[in-house]
């Protein structure tokens, strides 16, 4: 007779799962709330505790760690010592383990042992035999997930025994689910409360990053049609793509979840209302006014040709006034907090537009990009708005408009790849100079787009002008106020052109690179 260990903190499914194995003719084992569990549903199970002869101890901490349990797992049945072992110590094989593990980082009043603490919520039994069945695969079955009983009781109906392939599978399974346990216990260290910190307040970066990722949403395709993409989330984390809705259009692509992440980023900086046009991961139109549909007109109006093609962000509620001018252009995504019944209805008639609600996105703890056998892992680049290390360095002293201009400007800028230069005015965006491998041709850039119509406006360089010719490019295109980190061995030269050019200009002290 085929013997199951059952011991799980989810129990769902668990009553069903115990009933059809002993209808399958196995005989049951199983440890606290597990096996009352079970024999609470009429399926005869026989407790850890007579099994092995020794009680729960230790508050709790010490139920399965016995080598009745243990070795019953890890036996090879093909061994001759292992079998001798076995019945010189009265030791049963065990054929299936079935088991989860304590909910470590959930809520500390939730656990079901009593606590007080997370590290009682770090399981140690649990693990130990889920690794011990999956380690010894070629013979033992091992399940983690109560998604997978209905396929396991089905297999063991038709065959009366689980494949070598199905085994394997079930234990790759396993091994995922310990390291992402692990991974969100190394976390917590990570993050307590005593974790160092750096001479900025930021935690010191950890001596090693676990992360536990699971596919989330297959994509239409990656980067081009013949790659294919995925989005992976951090196991246990919270994310505003799971949350969202799509009201319309086909499956996301890699670059529309690319782009898209950029966009609702941004906007989402922003207290008035505000919509943001991203187009290859950078801002081709960002504009604030007093409703949502005159803030699209205006973000659009930056530079139409790009916003083709684009994605659409709005950090309020999409009306009518809105969708309207907006269902005139192609756009891949428009993304917002929701949509009033005629937006939806506009939007959604267009056939390729992908149409989402969301919820705001949450803070990210690095930023990670790869690089050849492994990651590069920085903290992320928050932006701020004024503060005391904000330096007036000339003459001319900045207007209240020019200061809104200014720390507009700055935010925009600090979204776009670098080099970038960003001329703005009245809460629109109107020249936006991205990725260049020199400044100077990005503030040209700029001022094209601007096509005059940023003159009075401001000026924003998310690093310092290397030479005066950024800054002369600026006052000709006719701004008259000057955002940058400062810090070039050249200031006291563009602080002289500023003063030439009667332009008012900020340090800020704080570069913004972006590549």
């Amino acid at each position: 007779m085929p013997t199951a260990l059952l011991s799980v903190y989810d129990k769902t499914g668990i009553a069903d799962l115990a009933k059809s194995l002993s209808e399958l003719g196995w005989s049951l084992v199983s440890s606290g709330g597990t096996a009352k569990a079970i024999a609470d549903a009429g399926v005869d199970v026989t407790d850890v505790v007579e099994w092995t002869g020794v009680p729960a101890i230790l508050g709790h901490r010490v139920v399965t760690l016995h080598p009745k349990v243990h070795g019953g797992i890890l036996a090879d049945p093909t061994d001759a010592e292992h079998q001798a072992d076995m019945a010189a110590y009265g030791i049963t094989p065990i054929d299936l383990v079935v088991g989860n593990l304590y909910p470590f980082g959930a809520d500390l009043d939730s656990f079901d042992h009593g606590s007080g603490s997370a590290i009682d919520m770090i399981d140690i039994g649990g693990p130990a035999m889920v690794r011990a069945a999956a380690k010894n695969h070629a013979f033992v079955g091992v399940v983690v997930d109560p998604a997978a009983y209905d396929g396991v009781v089905e297999e063991l109906r038709a065959d009366g025994e689980l494949s070598a392939a199905t085994r394997r599978r079930l234990a790759r399974d396993a091994f995922a689910h310990t390291a992402e346990y692990d991974a969100a216990i190394v976390t917590w260290f990570d993050q307590s409360d005593d974790a160092e910190l750096a001479a900025n307040g930021s935690p010191v970066l950890p001596a090693s990053i676990h992360l536990a990722l699971e596919q989330a949403q297959p994509l239409r395709y990656g980067e081009n049609p013949h790659q294919d993409g995925a989005r992976y989330r951090q196991v246990g984390a919270t994310s505003w793509w799971d949350s969202m809705t799509q009201h319309g259009g086909k499956e996301l692509s890699y670059l529309n979840v690319f782009d898209t992440e950029a966009a609702w980023r941004l906007v989402n900086r922003f207290d008035d209302p505000a919509v943001v046009v991203v187009k290859h991961a950078n801002p081709c139109g960002v504009a604030l006014a007093d409703d949502i549909g005159a803030a699209y007109v205006a973000a659009n109006a930056c530079d139409p040709v790009s916003a083709f093609g684009g994605i659409v962000a709005a950090n309020r509620t999409v009306t009518k006034e809105m969708a309207e001018p907006l269902s005139s252009v192609f756009t891949e995504v428009v993304v917002a907090p929701g949509f009033d019944d005629d937006a939806l209805e506009i939007l959604t008639a267009k056939k390729n537009l992908r149409v989402m609600s969301a919820n705001a996105p949450s803070p990210l703890p690095f930023d990670m990009r790869p690089v050849d056998g492994g990651l590069l892992v920085q903290h992320p680049d928050v932006v701020g708005g004024r503060t005391d290390a904000w330096t007036v360095v000339t003459d001319a002293q900045p207007s209240d408009q020019q200061w809104i201009d200014l720390e507009f400007a700055w935010q925009v800028c600090a979204a776009v790849s670098s080099n970038a230069i960003v001329y703005a005015k009245d809460g629109q965006a109107f020249g936006i100079g991205a990725g260049q491998q020199n400044r100077l041709d990005s503030a040209r850039i700029a001022a094209d787009r601007s096509d005059g119509r940023a003159v009075g406006g401001a000026c924003a360089s998310d690093a310092f002008f290397p030479f005066r010719d950024g800054l002369d490019a600026a006052a000709a295109a006719g701004i008259t106020a000057v955002i940058q980190p400062g810090g070039s061995v050249r200031d006291e030269e563009v602080i002289a052109a500023a003063n030439e050019h009667g332009i008012t200009m900020v340090f800020t002290s704080t570069r913004h690179f972006r590549h």
